[in-house]
């Protein structure tokens, strides 16, 4: 067991994909979970449906908005205080460079870096204010490395995560608050399919050096690892969860 039994963790965009297999990892350590979305309610629901013998909220709210942050700081103080801040939510419309507007960088950069800063900003509040010695995980990309086609907004903001992760790991450790990120490649979600075919889909996935699909379950375990006290002297870093794919 990686001994969170009893935390509560928050997981933004939880609704789908790796942010619900994380809250699924998190549930069966025993840690209670405030799930947060924002456009599938139903999807939402029939997570926390999923869950058994820890306690959930479901929280609709835009992590770029300070409002709806608060909100989500204050179901997890209903479930005695936030231990655990996993910044997952995130978007990929994918657009030509030549053809990005301020409209798309500054709508991207809003929920995948602003929203992170925020959620962060926030969690650490609460642990300093209780006492907490918590955790936080932030979902970067292997794109942060490699770049991404029609991805510069993405890439960009992806390698603002891991500066982010850094930066706050150096400042909040004198508070035992650990900060650290994970980097999935390629991985069965939604997101691939919206530029590649099945096809090619699989085929990355075979040219993997260790071939075989990547899951969602496969970060989930290693976000697990991360908030929980086995990586209790890790701090700062970013994990890359690809398969050996760092071309994918």
């Amino acid at each position: 067991m990686l001994r969170l039994s009893g935390k509560t963790a928050l997981v933004t965009g939880a609704q789908q994909g790796i942010g619900a297999a994380i809250v699924r990892k998190f549930a069966a350590e025993g840690s209670n979970v405030v799930i947060n979305w924002l456009d599938d309610q139903t999807a939402a629901e029939a997570l926390a449906a999923e869950l058994s013998g820890i306690e959930t909220r479901l929280v609709r709210g835009d992590v770029s908005k300070p409002t709806d942050i608060e909100h989500m700081m204050k179901a997890a103080d209903d479930l005695g205080g936030i231990d655990i801040l996993v910044n997952n939510a995130a978007i990929f419309p994918r657009v030509k460079f030549l053809q990005m507007t301020t409209d798309d960088w500054d709508g991207l950069m809003n929920i995948n870096l602003r929203g992170a800063f925020l959620a962060s900003q926030a969690a650490c509040k609460r642990m300093v204010e209780t006492g907490r010695q918590g955790a936080i995980v932030n979902l970067s990309s292997a794109a942060a490395f490699r770049g991404s086609p029609r991805g510069v907004h993405y890439v960009t903001a992806k390698a603002g995560i891991v500066g982010l992760t850094r930066a706050v790991s150096q400042e909040m450790a004198g508070s035992g608050i650990r900060c650290n990120a994970i980097a999935p490649g390629i991985t069965d979600t939604a997101q691939p399919r919206y530029g590649l075919s099945e096809a090619e889909i699989a085929d990355a996935f075979q040219n993997l050096p260790l071939s075989g699909v990547v899951e969602p379950s496969d970060i989930a375990d290693t976000a697990a690892f991360l908030a929980s006290d086995q990586a209790r002297k890790i701090t700062g870093q970013t994990v890359h969860v690809n398969a050996g794919g760092y071309f994918w």
